[in-house]
């Protein structure tokens, strides 16, 4: 199947009307307010701010100064530039190191956005996920030119880098605290609030959370719906970050084994961790679910090959697919899109574990 011819956004039409306005001498030295503006190309605050930070990032008008823009330079070969139709996932990790679901979501987001004429790039780019990103996001995104970014496992500082640049961004996963984003993600907040109720219900009362020593924002979410499941209940809950290794995940597990008194359950939040869990614990001659239950907060296709059958929450990750395309193409074709999270409630899958 033959691609949509991509159709330019209003985003970009305004982008060109503007600079056709600006080579033709319409306005000298400083552009006039944004209500002028926006009577003169017809369109909205929001979606003139978008064109502006375009305009911006191209070099062709300052940022604002004492409520001004200059004119700095314009360029008859810069609308080019502007009618980009790749959107641009950015990624701590390539393609193949990806964990299944994530895989299947970013194919079926290909495809979808495909359909409406643009393509999808994906950009693995480590040096972008450090404590100070900001040089490597500035080189990345002016070599990059895209008409909307897509963040995966994307820590605060990045995205308030995106947000302070005004660049186009949907967030992949849950947006930091005191931002306002767009974003789509699992509702992890729920699934361990679930989680830890369920298994309350089973009589346990020294349950751990084994969480990345990260500060995704799933993560964070997780450790908050966690604590809200212990309120009404005598019990404290146990959270436990690693370093994502096998070897770290079993260090603390020990650590947590030899406490007094000792976990008899544990939600783990990665699929591929609660693997290194359950085989631990068979290993050290334990069975589940007599010793200890595990429940994991993440699914993926090789945890239906393990035995016992684990309890686990399972997502869809085409219709997780669908929500981030509507999001991405709101925001590359219009300049706006509601920032309201997107929250989708993943099904509990009963196994032999819990």
């Amino acid at each position: 199947m033959h691609a949509v011819p991509p159709r330019p956004s209003l985003i970009t039409h305004s982008a060109d009307f503007l600079r056709e306005a600006l080579l033709a001498g319409e306005w000298i030295d400083v552009l006039p307010s944004e209500r002028t503006l926006c009577t003169r190309l017809r369109i909205s605050r929001p979606t003139l701010r978008a064109v502006l930070a375009q305009l911006e990032r191209e070099g062709v008008i300052s940022a604002v100064e004492n409520k001004k823009r200059r004119i700095l330079a314009v360029s008859a070969k810069q609308p080019g530039k502007a009618r980009s139709n790749m959107i641009a996932l950015l990624s701590p990790v390539p393609q193949q190191a990806m964990p299944p679901f994530v895989l299947f979501w970013v194919d079926a987001l290909r495809e979808l956005l495909a359909e409406a004429g643009h393509q999808l790039e994906v950009h693995a780019s480590a040096h972008c996920f450090v404590a100070k990103p900001a040089g490597g996001l500035k080189k990345l995104t002016q070599r990059v030119q895209a008409a909307a970014w897509v963040l995966f496992r994307s820590a605060p500082v990045m995205q308030r880098w995106f947000a302070e640049q005004n660049i186009a961004t949907v967030i992949a996963g849950s947006c930091a605290d005191g931002l306002e984003l767009p974003s789509v993600d699992l509702d992890y907040r729920a699934t361990c609030r679930h989680a830890a109720t369920m298994l309350m219900q089973k009589g346990h009362r020294q349950i751990a959370l084994l969480l990345p020593g990260s500060s995704h924002g799933g993560d964070v979410e997780s450790a908050h719906g966690f604590r809200e499941a212990f309120a009404t209940s005598n019990a404290a809950p146990i959270l436990l970050q690693h370093h994502e290794t096998a070897e770290q995940v079993v260090e603390q597990l020990d650590v947590l084994l030899k406490r007094k008194p000792a976990p008899t359950a544990f939600v783990v939040a990665r699929s591929i961790h609660t693997l290194t869990v359950i085989t631990h614990l068979l290993r050290s001659g334990h069975r589940l679910p007599r010793d200890f239950a595990v429940v994991s907060r993440d699914d993926d296709a090789f945890l239906e090959h393990v035995v016992p059958r684990v309890t686990r929450y399972s997502a869809d990750a085409a219709k997780f697919a669908k929500r981030l395309s509507k999001l991405v193409l709101e925001l590359a074709q219009t300049g706006h899109t509601s920032t309201k999270p997107v929250r989708l409630m993943p099904d509990l899958r009963r196994g032999e574990t819990a």
